[in-house]
């Protein structure tokens, strides 16, 4: 069912095609280093991913032996508790059946803690893997904190402190889009950890990633609805907003 899986090598491929997307228009621009970074955090989810999805056999064969020698253990115990010749009174069957629950309470809790070994195990794996992803996202985020489009509506006088704004309308909505996309590939990365993998803790983990990115990517849309307005086609749509914000005086 091709539909129905995400795909790692397509969204590597897509992830490489945007890469050289930004490199071919903004080549010297640090967001094209962040799109290298994202294509290798991509390659490695898809081997990541591919590795978790396979049974740890080393961890699994001692993992059996551990709960073969603890079963061993209890059966030795009981088997040591049947002495010939010797009634059983009423108190002392209730004292031993007590003795024997509390036994095999612990000892299934410690089968349960041993056969649980290897999903945290994976599961630590793979939450250090989405911590990349989450700090790729904030550095996206960091490098269209500046991309203001205000600045094409009105003329400002830059400060000395001012970030430089060297990019046109035309360029600077291509770079927010290329971010736009960088944000909602770094939820698809994520979402490649649970395609093989069922764990609730992981998976509250990619949701949260997603919905993070899709914060970021809306605020990134909102400047690109900002620079639609200030196109040709909407002159007159700004020039009403800016009627509106302007503070009335007396003279009006």
């Amino acid at each position: 069912m091709p539909y129905r899986s995400l795909d790692a090598e397509q969204v590597i491929r897509t992830v490489r095609a945007l890469q050289h997307r930004i490199e071919e228009r903004f080549p010297r621009a640090g967001l094209a280093r962040v799109a290298g970074e994202l294509l290798q955090v991509a390659e490695s989810a898809r081997q990541n991913s591919a590795r978790i999805s396979q049974p740890v056999l080393p961890l699994r064969f001692a993992i059996a032996f551990l709960i073969i020698l603890i079963v061993a253990g209890l059966l030795i115990s009981i088997i040591q508790l049947e002495v010939p010749g010797e009634s059983i009174t009423l108190p002392d069957f209730v004292q031993t059946l007590e003795a024997g629950i509390n036994d095999v309470v612990l000892i299934g809790i410690g089968i349960f803690f041993l056969m649980s070994l290897e999903r945290r195990h994976k599961r630590r794996l793979v939450l250090r893997a989405l911590h990349e992803l989450r700090s790729i996202a904030h550095i996206v985020d960091m490098h269209q904190l500046t991309k203001d489009p205000g600045h094409t509506l009105h003329a400002f006088s830059d400060t000395p402190s001012s970030p430089r704004r060297t990019l046109s309308k035309p360029l600077l909505v291509r770079y927010l889009d290329y971010c736009a996309e960088m944000l909602s590939l770094t939820g698809k990365i994520a979402a490649m950890y649970v395609e093989r993998f069922d764990d609730s803790v992981v998976l509250a983990s990619v949701n949260e990633i997603e919905a993070m990115a899709t914060s970021m990517a809306g605020k990134i849309w909102q400047k690109l609805m900002i620079l639609e307005l200030t196109g040709p086609a909407k002159a007159g749509t700004v020039q009403a907003f800016e009627q509106l914000e302007r503070p009335a005086t007396m003279e009006e």
